[in-house]
């Protein structure tokens, strides 16, 4: 099986085409602007390097969010335009279930006999609220993702120890003094993490009928004002 996978979600840009047992191309650059000029080309650069054409891939996936507003509409886009041009099938998955597919299962492993504890995705907003998402040991969502302000991630936060990650989680863990907590070591969304988890989801059956965006916030834009007034 073959999966083109990309992200520009957040503060990065990021593209992989990923096999059964290997990953056959992979690029990444850490960026919070510039993906629109950026995605298109990298995508192209990693399908020449794993010597493959559309054809040959199973599937293409994108995360839809949450992130950037522009980001995700770019990757968004992209993979709508590539799968009509190519035939190809999408999966749309969350910047939330990447970063924590990312974690690694040494880090899993080390606390996976102290009690109860959940792993926690913080993503970097651009703002003072964080994007937050919590995981159960078989890394299953909780809950819904929501975009949380400082004075309430405390009370957010399920109870037991905690895994952290994601570009936000240094901001996170240092509000939480006293918190039992363990840092992951993973930041941004990369292809690479998407591409294979894409390709367990395809594997179980699982298909994206429509991409849809999760942005948990609205854009950062402003209505002009109706005709007639300033």
């Amino acid at each position: 099986m073959r999966v083109l996978a990309f992200d520009s979600s957040g503060n990065g840009c990021s593209a992989a085409v990923v096999g059964d047992d290997e990953v056959l191309a992979h690029e990444f650059e850490a960026m919070a602007i510039g993906q629109a000029e950026q995605l298109l080309p990298m995508i192209a650069r990693v399908m020449e390097a794993a010597r493959i054409g559309f054809a040959d891939l199973d599937c293409i996936a994108v995360t839809v969010g949450p992130g950037a507003f522009t980001g995700v509409r770019i990757g968004l886009a992209a993979a709508e335009g590539l799968a009509l041009a190519s035939g190809k099938p999408v999966l749309g998955l969350t910047s939330f279930e990447t970063v924590a597919a990312a974690v690694p299962d040494a880090v899993i492993a080390a606390v996976a006999g102290a009690g109860e504890w959940h792993l926690v995705v913080a993503l970097d907003s651009r703002r003072k609220e964080l994007y937050l998402q919590a995981f159960d040991r078989k890394r299953i969502p909780v809950g819904s993702g929501a975009l949380v302000p400082p004075q309430d991630w405390v009370s957010w936060l399920p109870d037991g120890t905690i895994v952290f990650a994601g570009d936000g989680a240094g901001r996170l863990q240092s509000a939480l003094a006293g918190r039992v907590g363990i840092m992951a070591g993973i930041g941004t969304p990369d292809a690479v993490d998407l591409g294979r988890l894409a390709r367990e989801h395809w594997l179980r059956g699982e298909r994206t009928e429509r991409l849809e965006p999760l942005y948990l916030r609205a854009p950062d834009t402003t209505l002009p004002p109706p005709a007639g007034r300033p």
